[in-house]
């Protein structure tokens, strides 16, 4: 009877998975099993229900009305799972799990993922799924439990742990500089068209950058003849001369000190931006998430501040 339950509770986190991220494959990647199990997984749930969880085509896979209703609880069952055994673990200080985690794509692997094995080191039964990218995530539509974000946040239903504010720099490459000329503010780099490497993602229809006139905050808009939604790509774009970048410093700073970019427009700066660690409200807390959150927020918060480097 054990085994049964625990063959179900599998069902179930697997249907969870495969309804956040709308793909059998991406489901099955996620929870380190094949697409074929995951979709067994799914029919096992389906028979014992008696309905059709999802619709599938062979381009996409949807939630029937029934599987959106099946949703709202299984997520109540998880997370009541969850809680127990947190707790229980806090009592037995073991805590076991998988913990789902994203991150900018540049600090995260300059600052994020370094830390990750440490922690796991020192809790050796959790997981961490650390996923990488520079768009914007949803963390409750995509199943995170914590996501670590440049800018500043508004959701309310979000707590945010803040970690550090960082400086933002425009740069280029001396090749560059050398063919187009040493903007110095952010009216020169409109007005003579300067090649700005833009980071942009599907659905977003203007390109700007926040630069700091004076005392105020000045939006400027421009027409980016290559964009990106990697920044680590546009920075490659960057050392090979084919524009400018707006970073923080603390991704480029190797760059400036070698010399491989240069600073520009120095006299109108892009405003400076926040580094948090933001995860959704809950009556309770999961520990396993609260002890990472904790040992990465003062990883982070003790890396950058004995950096010798003006972050």
């Amino acid at each position: 009877m054990l085994d049964f339950h625990m063959a179900y509770i599998e069902n179930v986190k697997t249907f969870v998975r495969i309804y956040e991220l709308g793909s059998m494959s991406a489901a099955g990647r996620d929870l380190r099993i094949s697409a074929a199990v995951a979709s067994s997984r799914i029919a096992d749930l389906e028979r014992r229900l008696g309905v059709r969880l999802f619709n599938r085509t062979t381009r996409s896979l949807k939630p029937t009305e029934q599987g959106e209703l099946y949703y709202k609880g299984a997520i109540k069952i998880l997370d009541t799972i969850d809680e127990v055994e947190s707790s229980i673990a806090e009592i037995t200080a073991n805590p076991k799990g998988t913990i789902f985690i994203s991150a900018p794509l540049g600090i995260g692997k300059k600052l994020v993922a370094p830390f990750v094995p440490e922690f796991k080191e020192q809790y050796p039964d959790l997981n961490v799924r650390l996923r990488l990218s520079d768009r914007s995530v949803d963390i409750t539509s995509e199943g995170l439990d914590a996501a670590f974000v440049l800018g500043n946040q508004t959701d309310s239903e979000m707590r945010i742990r803040p970690i550090h504010e960082f400086e933002r720099v425009l740069c280029a490459s001396p090749a560059y500089i050398e063919k187009f000329g040493m903007p110095e503010n952010g009216d020169e780099l409109f007005l003579n068209q300067h090649k700005c490497l833009m980071l942009r993602f599907p659905g977003v229809v203007e390109f700007y950058w926040t630069l700091q006139v004076g005392r105020t905050p000045k939006r400027y808009q421009f027409e980016a003849p290559l964009e990106s939604d990697d920044g680590d790509v546009l920075t490659d774009w960057a050392l090979a001369g084919s524009g400018i970048i707006n970073k923080t410093r603390y991704e480029v700073a190797p760059y400036l000190q070698s010399g491989q970019l240069v600073e520009v427009a120095k006299f109108t700066p892009p405003t400076s931006q926040p580094f948090s660690c933001v995860y959704p409200h809950k009556r309770l807390q999961d520990m396993k998430v609260r002890l990472f959150i904790d040992y990465m927020v003062n990883r982070c918060r003790k890396r950058l501040g004995a950096s010798t480097v003006k972050a």
